[in-house]
């Protein structure tokens, strides 16, 4: 865990430019786009794990892949050459060490070292940051004048983790996907994934080759749907094109095609909904019941869509080595799980796939000119800073689209916004909330997670700049060619807030 040191330019006391927290795909990103945009400014990305990758170092249970493809969950910069468009997160955690390596990113990066407080200064214009630094959790203060937070949306330390009746008579083995014991050995087993959502469905078409069986446990299903798992005319862009054309066109392919589709579902969510469940009535046949395990009470997109590649859970129904079961936990059993409908699943192993835990700017206490400040009380300003906090930029992808799309052009305002700074010679930038702005929820998805952290989340408004669009295109319009200075960011020199 190398010190600040001189050899890097930068001394405990000494402030930095920018200091970006989570070295994940954000945050890589978000120092690659400074290093072109603003090649002056000295910083530095501290993480509070030992390794780059951020989600996909720390998740590490059987079959991990996102369900986004790799030409729009990778960088518009950096070109994904791997076969596969939903790639497992072994690759993925490679593609980000890679890219940090090539630039000479991962020579900034501060292992180990968690931002537990940050405290804004008007007087000094700068942020004073709390951090807790190796295994022994040495106390260190540093400052930075502009905080670059690139830690997700969820917390690391801790799951949603629903309790239930009779938990402690059961004699096998329970465990959360967040937190995956690589001693588990579920080989031959019974095995009960509770859950229906993203880790769930990657979890039991994983498992259940090597399981006695695996059973899917839903509450209420969710809509699934069979893309493949890699793009044919990728292949074909590759074939005909030098690898960065080839990228750049499957990339602009893949997000075009990806607005459409969601406005079509949007726009006829019937249709959409037939659609969908009848995808997944051709995957398991006319005598499956589609209408009980494949049929959402909710519109499509009301929560996100689930990805399984190549339809392997839907592969792993048909073999009969997984079934998917909708109902309720009564209560555990010393050999299983006994449901409201009076079922009884005998288990050897539990997975409970119940959902993350929302933590917003990392989970740090936050405070301006001594008052604190709590970000469920703000505004956010498209998308990526919130009202009344000076010099901070929280990155938050899109929910409907691959999270890194929304990242670059963060990352890439972040730099116009500082050379804005530096040209005008200002030193504190603050977007102030307007009256009048009809607040509404940050997020519009009725997920669990999402409900369950209504309190933490900031609100959007109701028109622009505080609008959060959930559209790359018109967030590409708005944050690359719209003005800096819209006369809701407010400017100031060092010594007072704006």
């Amino acid at each position: 865990m190398p010190p600040f040191s001189a050899s890097t330019g930068l001394e405990p006391g000494d402030p930095l430019d920018v200091l970006i927290v989570g070295a994940g795909l954000s945050g890589i990103g978000a120092a690659w786009h400074l290093q072109r945009g603003c090649p002056g400014k000295r910083y530095a990305i501290l993480e509070a794990r030992a390794a780059i990758g951020g989600t996909w170092d720390l998740f590490r249970y059987p079959g991990v892949r996102s369900d986004s493809d790799m030409y729009t969950l990778g960088y518009g910069f950096q070109p994904w050459t791997a076969g596969k468009a939903i790639a497992d997160g072994p690759s993925i955690r490679r593609y980000i060490e890679d890219t940090a390596r090539k630039a000479g990113i991962d020579r900034h990066i501060r292992f180990e070292h968690k931002v537990v407080a940050a405290g804004w200064s008007s007087a000094d214009a700068c942020w004073r940051i709390e951090v807790e630094a190796g295994p022994e959790r040495e106390r260190r203060t540093l400052h930075a004048r502009f905080l670059h937070m690139c830690s997700g949306y969820y917390s690391y330390d801790e799951a949603y983790r629903p309790r239930f009746e009779g938990e402690d008579s059961f004699r096998g083995r329970m465990v959360q996907p967040q937190f995956w014991p690589q001693d588990l050995d579920w080989r031959g087993k019974r095995v009960v994934v509770v859950g229906s959502g993203a880790t769930a469905v990657t979890l039991v078409p994983s498992m259940a080759r090597e399981a006695a069986h695996v059973t899917m446990l839903q509450r209420s299903p969710t809509y699934i749907v069979s893309r493949p798992s890699e793009y044919r005319f990728a292949r074909k862009y590759r074939r005909w094109l030098p690898e960065k054309p080839a990228y750049l066109l499957t990339r602009w392919r893949v997000i075009i095609e990806s607005m459409l589709l969601y406005r079509v579902v949007r726009s006829k969510p019937e249709l959409a909904r037939e659609k969908i469940v009848a995808m997944a009535r051709r995957q398991l046949g006319a005598n499956y019941d589609v209408a009980t395990h494949f049929t959402p009470r909710y519109k499509p997109w009301d929560q996100r869509l689930c990805v399984v590649p190549d339809g392997d859970l839907f592969k792993a129904i048909r073999s009969g080595r997984a079934s998917v079961v909708t109902d309720h936990i009564a209560r555990f059993a010393p050999g299983g799980l006994l449901l409201a409908s009076g079922q009884f699943l005998a288990a050897d192993v539990v997975v409970l796939a119940t959902g993350l835990k929302i933590r917003i700017l990392g989970g740090m206490t936050v405070s301006v000119d001594g008052h604190p400040f709590h970000a469920g009380d703000a505004m956010s300003y498209k998308g990526m800073m919130l009202s009344g906090l000076p010099n901070c930029v929280m990155t938050f992808g899109y929910t409907n689209a691959s999270w890194t799309l929304k990242a670059d052009l963060t990352a890439s305002w972040v730099c116009r916004l500082l050379r804005h700074m530096d040209r005008h010679g200002q030193a504190i930038a603050v977007p102030r909330r307007e009256p009048g702005v009809e607040p509404r929820p940050f997020l519009g998805f009725t997920s669990g997670y999402v409900r369950r952290a209504a309190g933490e989340l900031p609100q959007q408004g109701a028109r622009r700049p505080w609008q959060v669009y959930q559209n790359y295109l018109q967030d590409m319009l708005t944050i690359r060619f719209g003005r800096i200075a819209d006369g809701v960011m407010h400017f100031g020199a060092k010594g007072s807030l704006p």
